[in-house]
C-alpha cells in the first residue's frame, strides 16, 4: 500500500515553546523548522510513502519543505488546532484522490529512519485505522486510515487512549524508537541525539554541549 502522508506544522515563532528552557541561545523556530526538514525528508525517501502533504501557515517553512519535494497546503481558516490541521490536510489529499491511504505523521522527529518508518506503515496496512503510540506511552506520532476509511484524528495530551478507544488499532512493533521519538522537551532532544539525528537538527543542536551526548554524524538518517 502506497501512503499519503499529512504532516502539520504550527507557526515557527510558536512552535516548540517547551524546549526554551534546553536550549539557550539557540532559537526554536530553527530547531523546529530542522525537526521538520529532517522528517520529511526521511518520509520522502520510503518505499511505501508516495507523498508528503505539509499543513502549515508558516511561509518560509513551506518553501524549505516543498524544496525538499513535500506539497504543501495553508492551514483551515479559523486556527482550530491541531485536529483540524490534520482532517484539513486528509480531506485535501482525498478530495483529489478518494482512493488514497493517508497517515499522518508528527513534524518532530529528528531521528526518524526511513527503514523503521517503512514496517510501521507496512504494519498499519493490516488494519482498517492504526496508531503507533509515542515513545511516552500517551500520545501517537502516527495514525493511518486505509482506503475509503475516516482518518478521525484525536491528537493532544492523552491521544494514544483516545485512538484506541475510537478502534484505531495500536501498532506494537519494536525496534521503531525512530518512529516514536518526537521531541518537546530537553530530555526528549537529548534521547533523539542519542538516537542519531538527520542533518539539518544535527547542525542546529548536535554540537551543543549543553545537549549532552556528540554531535550527531552528518547526512541522512536511513537505517
Amino acid at each position: 500500500m502506497a501512503w499519503t502522508l499529512v504532516v502539520p506544522l504550527k507557526p515557527l515563532d510558536r512552535a516548540k515553546s517547551r524546549l526554551a528552557d534546553a536550549v539557550g541561545a539557540v532559537p526554536r523556530s530553527a530547531l523546529a523548522l530542522a525537526f521538520a526538514l529532517d522528517t520529511v525528508a526521511a518520509a520522502l525517501a520510503c518505499a511505501a510513502v508516495d507523498d508528503v502533504v505539509v499543513v502549515t501557515g508558516d511561509r518560509r517553512a513551506a518553501a524549505e519543505l516543498a524544496a525538499l519535494g513535500a506539497r504543501t497546503v495553508p492551514e483551515p481558516p479559523g486556527g482550530r488546532g491541531l485536529n483540524a490541521a490534520l482532517a484539513h490536510g486528509a480531506h485535501t489529499v482525498r478530495a483529489h484522490r478518494p482512493g488514497a491511504a493517508v497517515a499522518t505523521l508528527n513534524a518532530d522527529l529528528p531521528a526518524l529512519r526511513t527503514p523503521e518508518l517503512g514496517r510501521v506503515l507496512d504494519s498499519a496496512a493490516e488494519f482498517p485505522r492504526a496508531f503507533l503510540a509515542d515513545a511516552a506511552g500517551i500520545g501517537t506520532t502516527l495514525l493511518a486510515a486505509a482506503p475509503g476509511i475516516p482518518l478521525a484524528p484525536a491528537f493532544e495530551g492523552r491521544s494514544r487512549a483516545r485512538h484506541r478507544a475510537s478502534g484505531a488499532r495500536e501498532i506494537l512493533l519494536p525496534d521503531v524508537d525512530s518512529v516514536r521519538r518526537d521531541v518537546d522537551t530537553g530530555a526528549d532532544l537529548r534521547a533523539a541525539l542519542a538516537l542519531g539525528v538527520g542533518p539539518w537538527t544535527a547542525a542546529v543542536a548536535g554540537g551543543r554541549p549543553e545537549a549532552g551526548v556528540p554531535r550527531a554524524a552528518g547526512g541522512a538518517v536511513t537505517d
